[in-house]
C-alpha cells in the first residue's frame, strides 16, 4: 500500500487527474490490510475530488466494515446509500448477507434476501451459497438441500462452495449417510470435489469425535488422487488434541513435516492443545521453543492454551508468568485468557488471587461471563466456602448474567453439602435457588438426583420443605427410579443405605485435579 501511495502521489504530480476506480483500488487494497482509517481518508477524498460516491464507493464502504467485523456500521452505509438515491446490486446485498451469517443473525440474513426479491433482483450462484450457508447454520439442512435444486431449475451451476456448508452440516449432525449423498448429488452436478470439499466433511466428523471415520475419510481422498493440505491434517490434529491424544497428534504433525507442507501457526496450536490436554507440559514447552526458533509468534489463542495447561495442573506461578510474558510481549488476555487464570488460582486455593483477577478484569474493560463466575463458585465450593459461593452467585446475576444449568449445578452441591452446619441464610439459599430453577424449567440428570437425594436425607432424614422444593428439579422419572432402588434394597436386605458418601457416587465430580472440574472454554 505505500508503494501504491507513492504511485498515486507521482500522477498528482504529472498532473494526471486519478479516475474513480483508482480510488476504489486503494479502498479495496486498505480493507485487505484492514486499515479502516486509511480507507475512510480515500472515501472522503473521493468527494473532495467532484467525485459522487457509486454503488461501488459504498460498496467498499461496506466490505471494509464487514471484513474488520462492524456488520452495524456496513449496515448504516447501506442505509446512507438508499438515502443517496442509489440502489443495491447483488454484490453489495451478498456482502451484507454474509456479514450477518458470520454473526449467525439468521433473521437480518434472511430480511436482506427478502430486500432482493423485493427490489426484483435474481439472486446469483454468490448469493444463493450465502442463504445455503444460513440455513446450515441454523441447522434446516434440508431446507438447503432444497434450495440446490432451485438454483438448478434457475440455471445455476453449483460450486463446490455450495455444497461444503452441507456436507459440514450433515457430518457434524452426525448423519454421515446423508453427508456422503451430498457427496454423490456434487458428483452428479459436473462438481469435482476438492480438497476443500473433504475438508468439510473431515472437519465435520472431527466435531463430532468421529476420529475413526475422520481417517477413513482421509484415506478416500488419497484413493480419489486429492492431495492432503496443511488444513486437512491441523483438523485431525485438532480431533486428537481434543481427546489428549498427543501420539496421534504429532503423528499427523509428522506428516505435515514429511509432505513439505508449511507449518503454520494452527497447526502448532492443535499440537500445544494435545500437549496441554494430556498433562504433558514439558512437551508444550518444547513446542513454543520450535515455534520461536521459526519466528512464529505466540498469540492469544496460543496463550490462552498454555495457561489452560497449567491450570489443569493447579499451577498458579506458571500461569501468572505466562499471563506476565503476554503483556511484555503486547498480545492481550482475553475472556479466555483470563478465566484460565481464575481456574488456575482456585485449583491451587488461591481464591485472594482469583478474586483480584476479577476485579482487574473489570478495571481494563473485560467483562466476566457465566464461565468465569462458574470458575469462581466452583473454587468457593471447593475451598468449602458455600456462602461466598452464593454471594459470587448473586453478584454474577447482578451483573446481567443468565445462570446456565452448570453454575445451579455446581452451587446447589456446594449449598448441599455444607446445609447440615452452616447458617440458616443457607438453607434459605437453597430454596430461593431452586424457585430460580423451576422457574427456568431447569430439571437436572438421576445421577445428580441421587447424589442430592442422599445429602437431603442428611438433612431431613424423612422429607420436609427442603426435600420437596428440591424434588421439583429432579427428571419426571425420579419416583420411579427411587421405588425401583427401595425395592432392590428391601430384597437385597441392603442395611445403611444412607449412609453414602460424597465420593462413592459415580455420577458426581469429585474434587481431584482431573480436568472434568473445569469449565470448558
Amino acid at each position: 500500500m505505500d508503494r501504491a501511495e507513492e504511485l498515486v502521489r507521482e500522477m498528482e504530480e504529472e498532473g494526471i487527474d486519478a479516475p474513480i476506480d483508482i480510488y476504489h483500488i486503494m479502498m479495496d487494497g486498505y480493507t485487505s490490510i484492514g486499515n479502516e482509517d486509511k480507507c475512510l481518508i480515500v472515501f472522503d477524498r473521493l468527494k473532495e475530488c467532484g467525485f459522487t460516491p457509486s454503488v461501488v464507493s459504498y460498496g467498499c464502504l461496506m466490505n471494509l466494515y464487514i471484513k474488520v467485523g462492524k456488520v452495524s456500521k456496513a449496515f448504516e452505509v447501506s442505509e446512507m446509500m438508499k438515502l443517496a438515491g442509489i440502489k443495491h446490486n447483488m454484490k453489495t446485498y451478498s456482502m451484507l448477507i454474509n456479514g450477518f451469517i458470520n454473526l449467525k443473525d439468521w433473521a437480518n440474513a434472511f430480511a436482506i434476501f427478502e430486500d432482493v426479491i423485493r427490489d426484483g433482483l435474481k439472486p446469483d450462484v454468490v448469493l444463493y451459497n450465502n442463504i445455503i450457508r444460513a440455513f446450515c447454520g441454523m441447522g434446516n439442512i434440508d431446507r438447503a438441500v432444497r434450495i440446490v435444486e432451485e438454483m438448478k431449475k434457475e440455471r445455476h451451476r453449483p460450486t463446490s462452495r455450495t455444497f461444503m456448508p452441507i456436507i459440514h452440516a450433515f457430518a457434524k449432525a452426525g448423519e454421515i449417510r446423508k453427508a456422503l449423498d451430498v457427496f454423490d448429488m456434487m458428483r452428479r452436478s459436473g462438481c469435482i470435489p476438492t480438497v476443500q470439499t473433504f475438508n468439510a466433511l473431515i472437519l465435520g466428523l472431527v466435531e463430532k469425535r468421529q476420529m475413526e471415520k475422520a481417517v477413513e475419510v482421509l484415506d478416500e481422498m488419497l484413493l480419489a488422487g486429492i492431495r492432503p493440505n496443511e488444513r486437512t491434517y491441523t483438523t485431525i490434529m485438532d480431533g486428537y488434541a481434543s481427546l489428549g491424544d498427543t501420539g496421534k497428534a504429532f503423528e499427523y504433525f509428522s506428516r505435515i513435516k514429511d509432505e513439505g507442507l508449511e507449518l503454520d501457526i494452527y497447526t502448532y496450536e492443535a499440537l500445544l492443545k494435545a500437549c496441554c490436554k494430556s498433562g504433558r507440559m514439558q512437551s508444550a514447552l518444547a513446542v513454543t521453543k520450535e515455534m520461536s526458533a521459526k519466528n512464529i509468534p505466540r498469540n492469544t489463542y496460543v496463550y490462552n492454551i498454555l495457561i489452560d495447561g497449567w491450570a489443569r495442573r493447579g499451577d498458579v506461578w506458571e500461569a501468572a508468568d505466562l499471563m506476565q510474558q503476554m503483556r511484555q510481549e503486547g498480545v492481550q488476555p482475553d475472556i479466555h485468557t483470563y478465566t484460565s487464570f481464575v481456574n488456575a488460582c482456585c485449583k491451587a486455593g488461591d481464591m485472594q488471587k482469583a478474586t483480584n483477577t476479577i476485579l482487574e478484569m473489570k478495571r481494563v474493560g473485560v467483562k466476566p461471563n457465566v464461565k468465569t463466575y462458574t470458575t469462581l463458585i466452583h473454587g468457593w465450593a471447593r475451598a468449602s466456602l458455600p456462602e461466598r459461593a452464593l454471594k459470587c452467585f448473586e453478584e454474577m446475576k447482578r451483573s446481567g448474567l443468565k445462570p446456565d444449568k452448570a453454575v445451579y449445578h455446581c452451587l446447589m452441591t456446594s449449598l448441599l453439602s455444607r446445609a447440615t452446619v452452616a447458617e440458616y441464610y443457607i438453607i434459605e439459599g437453597i430454596h430461593r435457588v431452586c424457585e430460580e430453577m423451576v422457574e427456568s424449567g431447569l430439571t437436572v440428570d438421576m445421577g445428580t438426583a441421587v447424589h442430592w437425594s442422599r445429602c437431603l436425607r442428611k438433612i431431613e432424614r424423612t422429607g420436609g420443605d427442603l426435600t420437596e422444593a428440591l424434588q421439583k428439579t429432579f427428571p419426571p422419572d425420579w419416583n420411579s427410579h427411587r421405588n425401583l432402588n427401595a425395592a432392590s434394597n428391601n430384597t437385597g436386605n441392603t442395611e445403611g443405605s444412607d449412609n453414602d458418601d460424597y465420593d462413592d457416587d459415580p455420577f458426581h465430580e469429585t474434587d481431584s485435579d482431573d480436568d472434568t472440574n473445569a469449565p470448558a472454554l
